[in-house]
């Protein structure tokens, strides 16, 4: 019997804290989301990148310079559930915006809300650890890095994140290849997210092409990219999909009117038992 298709969807950055954490005072939790919120719950994985700390903890992060922290109340992490987010990357340049306080209570608030999440935790270790779970009798394995915020770098004895700069033979990228190799043994289908590059500007960096290229010859089936807040391009190489950056999905953040920072798209991948078969773009727009 053929199987049936599977469905992985991908949204970009979601940011929940500054307006949109006072508007979800008086709003149902489902509010962000818009007419996009039956398109998500009519698939089978979701996958977002979840820019800001969902934690009512924490102090704002001074230890180095940074021009914004994004902070949304705990109980918003209903935002996510109500649209049946399965997983969320947390390698990015604001998982730490509220110390390591606000990151270990976002982690376990996550948890208790039966949402994985990858690419940041206690030690390296663990933030280099895929999440793995299963939907329909199909494993799925998600990884998580990021080359923001070198400072936030997990290491055997610091929580943060897993950073990895964007270069094909530096140690910790030659790690982050082994890791996907290793992964890719255990799950069907491994999508490795990453939190990369510059802000602004629609190409791609042409460092991202090889690395990209390079993670799915390690075995990756899709890439997530993200940060840009634009989206930047898609590439189908050896029949799978990258997403160069994902763009903006929610947030309050002031519209560039050239860089239309507003303008994203749900991507829906498409599987044919392990093997990607088909990549859908719905266009959004972000209404505030």
């Amino acid at each position: 019997m053929k199987p049936s298709p599977l469905k992985l969807l991908f949204v970009g950055d979601v940011m929940l804290g500054r307006l949109v954490n006072e508007v979800l005072k008086g709003k149902p939790p489902a509010y962000p989301w818009g007419d996009t919120l039956s398109l998500l719950r009519d698939t089978d994985v979701r996958i977002c990148n979840l820019e800001c700390v969902l934690s009512d903890w924490g102090t704002p992060w001074s230890a180095t310079p940074k021009v914004f922290h994004f902070r949304s109340d705990a109980k918003n992490v209903q935002t996510l559930t109500t649209a049946h987010i399965d997983a969320v990357s947390l390698a990015n340049n604001h998982v730490l915006d509220f110390e390591y306080e606000g990151l270990f209570h976002m982690m376990n608030t996550l948890q208790e809300a039966g949402i994985h999440y990858a690419g940041a935790g206690v030690t390296l270790r663990e933030a280099s650890a895929p999440a793995i779970w299963s939907v329909n009798g199909k494993t799925i394995g998600l990884l998580a890095f990021t080359d923001n915020e070198p400072a936030w770098s997990a290491t055997d004895e610091q929580p943060g994140v897993w950073y990895v700069p964007i270069e094909l033979h530096e140690k910790r990228a030659e790690q982050l290849f082994e890791v996907v190799r290793r992964t890719k043994e255990d799950v069907d289908i491994l999508v490795v997210s990453a939190h990369w590059g510059p802000n602004w500007g629609y190409v791609p960096p042409v460092e991202h092409l090889p690395f990209a290229r390079a993670l799915i010859d390690a075995g990756a089936d899709a890439i997530f990219g993200h940060s840009g807040h634009v989206i930047r391009g898609i590439e189908i190489y050896k029949d799978k999909p990258i997403l160069y950056c994902a763009g903006d999905f929610i947030d309050d953040y002031a519209v560039d009117e050239i860089e239309r920072n507003d303008r994203s798209c749900v991507f829906v991948v498409e599987t044919d038992g392990a093997a990607i078969s088909r990549l859908f773009l719905y266009p959004s727009v972000i209404q505030q």
